[in-house]
């Protein structure tokens, strides 16, 4: 009989040992973005209607990028991360890296529903977004018309935002010396390109205000911080409807790429990641998310759910479009590591 007690004994403490490894490796859906205006969008048309309709525990943090980031969550076998939003180079390194899952296209809708450029092995296309110039309309009466307007500080007087980093700061630089934006990968190819850029970023240095997360250029275009800045064109239409700023930005020579949605390699939650990504895909649900900030998406039915007055402000639109530069993947895949390099010492000297 103790025998039998002892045995019973066994069984229940490994019985009670798998149920708490087991209550240790569940855990809610965690999806993460961007931040700021733009993930208070996505909480009102994808988050919280997704939550609902399909009864799944959901939470959303947030990030602003950095493929070491993604490394350590997959590499260091403790991810938190289920889905996650990545920039286009992230996308390419972290699927080379077998950092994300190889996508099942068939559990969302088909590629065939999706434009083709935000169709990968690894990700599905969530915007499609520009860095514009954006000023304050109520400070500048006079509109910048080009990134040399950016750098001409006598005309425009006040410090100028940009992104912290090589790229798209290298390209705006060019940009601003009169490269036509069809040739600034042409250009940035070179290394006269290169030191062409850093010398024309050495005229505006002293004014430079460095920001990180997309929800800064707004805040420092409103503090009167800085006079222009590069800037997400949703986070300028976002400004300009929920406080009521009076914001322009400028498309030429606009900055243009796309982001996707991943799904981090061994999530424990790969069948609610679908649920949330067939959810994010449906075109009736794109519409309303560039309703309420303006970025381009990834269903083609989308746009002919938008009304034409928001369709004009997308980054798609044709008129958008015209001048505008594709941020070249193979180039900053190529590039990124040396120039961020050189960057980071210009910036310190």
């Amino acid at each position: 009989m103790s025998k039998l007690k002892v045995a019973f004994g066994f069984v229940a403490t490994l019985t009670a040992g798998i149920a708490l490894a087991t209550a240790a490796q569940a855990r809610d859906l965690t999806v993460v973005s961007w931040g700021g205006a733009y993930q208070d969008a996505q909480k009102k048309v994808y988050f919280e209607p997704f939550k609902k309709a399909a009864g799944v525990p959901m939470n959303d943090e947030s990030w602003d990028g950095g493929i070491g980031v993604l490394r350590a969550k997959v590499q260091g076998g403790a991810a938190t991360w289920d889905v996650v939003q990545v920039e286009s180079e992230e996308l390419a390194v972290g699927c080379e890296e077998g950092l994300f899952e190889h996508l099942d296209f068939s559990k969302i809708g088909g590629e065939s529903a999706y434009l083709p450029p935000t169709v990968d092995p690894c990700g599905v296309g969530a915007i499609v977004y520009d860095f514009v110039l954006g000023y304050d309309k109520d400070k500048i009466k006079d509109a910048p018309k080009s990134w040399a307007d950016f750098f001409d500080t006598k005309k425009y007087p006040g410090k100028r935002g940009l992104r912290q980093g090589a790229k798209t700061t290298l390209e705006i630089a060019l940009m601003a010396d009169g490269v036509a934006p069809k040739d600034v990968y042409k250009v940035l190819a070179t290394e006269e390109g290169i030191d062409r850029a850093f010398k024309k970023l050495d005229t505006i240095k002293n004014d430079i205000v460095w920001w990180k997360a997309g929800a800064q250029p707004p805040q420092l275009l409103a503090s009167g911080e800085v006079a222009m800045t590069s800037v997400y064109n949703g986070r300028i239409d976002a400004a300009n409807k929920a406080e009521k700023k009076n914001f322009g930005m400028v498309w030429n020579g606009a900055l243009f790429t796309i982001d996707s949605w991943v799904i981090l390699k061994g999530s424990p939650n790969k069948d609610a990641a679908y649920k949330f990504l067939d959810f994010v895909g449906k075109p009736e649900n794109q519409a309303k998310l560039s309703e309420n900030i303006a970025y381009g998406t990834s269903n083609k039915d989308a746009p002919a759910k938008i009304a034409p007055a928001v369709l004009k402000d997308l980054p798609t639109a044709p008129e958008n479009m015209k001048n505008a530069v594709e941020i070249s993947v193979p180039f900053w895949l190529e590039n990124i590591d040396r120039l961020t390099e050189r960057f980071n010492k210009w910036a310190a000297k």
